[in-house]
């Protein structure tokens, strides 16, 4: 049967109207992957088609991250970086952390100005990777120095007293898995550890030592553990400058960086420890829990980190 005219014009527009919400769908599809690509990779191709100033954090207790490693490591390898600002606020960690970023940094100072801007805190590894960059600047009330490094082991043998518990163990030689949390330290396991104490303090010093244009002697009287303010630190050669990132900058330009570039933050990018320890989920629970910023780091947030700490250390308050 012939179609009408009226049928005619209804089927075009409904084709109309298909067509239209077709696109629109596609479109808001685009959006969204966008959006959620976005999300996913964070800021870590803004700024990447031009010239720019990257900005790295590095905040909190300092394990070995490999991530960071990768991340300083692309930054070196990208035409568009023209300098680097490290943002260091941190008390430090564990000595084998702040080495392997320590060396990460030196090898990107090879080949970029790289500076570093302390906030609160550069402490121990903290202040060790700071001294990876060719100049340090901080507030006149940050916290600089703690240059040491030790080993704390808890010692519940009296509690095991207390609840009737006793430890056997067959060693094949006196000095093995000791120092022990289970039996007091003896003089031998005493001086075992503090060998490897004084030889990692020694390769610390040494550091402080050559990357501040220091003496050996002058570097030590400086390593005690001791704190500084910025302003403290400046006198004692331990940072250049008291500032923060407009110096920073300053200082940059003085090294033929265009001090008109846009300094672009690179983030850490990557999802780790599946769903219960994402970061979205970290927001999650830390917004319940009431933690600032939504505890985009739970454990960070309230120090619980630094409890898992293993090996030689080197943090102000472990």
């Amino acid at each position: 049967m012939a179609l009408r005219a009226d049928d005619l014009i209804d089927r075009r527009r409904l084709r109309r109207k298909l067509t239209f919400w077709r696109v629109a769908a596609i479109l808001v599809a685009a959006a969204g992957l966008i959006a959620f690509s976005a999300w996913i990779y964070g800021d870590e191709f803004t700024g990447a088609a031009v010239d720019h100033i990257a900005k790295v954090k590095i905040e909190g207790t300092i394990t070995e991250d490999e991530e960071l490693i990768k991340r300083l490591e692309a930054i070196r390898q990208s035409p568009r970086v023209k300098a680097v600002i490290l943002s260091i606020d941190s008390p430090g960690g564990t000595t084998v952390g702040g080495e392997s970023i320590y060396e990460a940094v030196r090898k990107l100072a090879a080949d970029k100005p790289v500076v570093a801007e302390v906030g609160t805190l550069a402490a121990s590894a903290g202040y060790m990777i700071a001294t990876a960059a060719d100049h340090i600047v901080a507030r006149k009330s940050s916290i600089v120095g703690s240059i040491g490094v030790l080993i704390q082991y808890p010692d519940v043998s009296g509690l095991m007293d207390k609840l009737g518990v006793k430890l056997e163990e067959v060693k094949s030689s006196p000095l093995k898995a000791s120092p022990s949390p289970f039996k007091p330290t003896n003089d031998d396991e005493r001086a075992m550890v503090r060998k490897l104490i004084l030889d990692s303090y020694d390769w610390f010093v040494g550091i402080v030592a050559e990357r501040r244009n220091m003496t050996k002697p002058e570097a030590l009287a400086l390593a005690d553990g001791s704190i500084f303010t910025g302003r403290q630190a400046v006198t004692n050669r331990l940072i250049d400058a008291v500032g923060g990132e407009a110096e920073a900058i300053d200082w940059l330009a003085g090294k033929g960086v265009d001090a008109k570039l846009k300094v672009v933050e690179w983030k850490d990018t990557e999802k780790r420890g599946g769903f219960l320890f994402s970061k979205a989920m970290a927001q999650t629970v830390g917004a319940a829990l009431g933690l600032p910023g939504h505890g985009g780091d739970v454990l960070h947030e309230i120090g619980a980190d630094r409890l898992f700490l293993d090996g030689l250390v080197s943090v102000w308050h472990p």
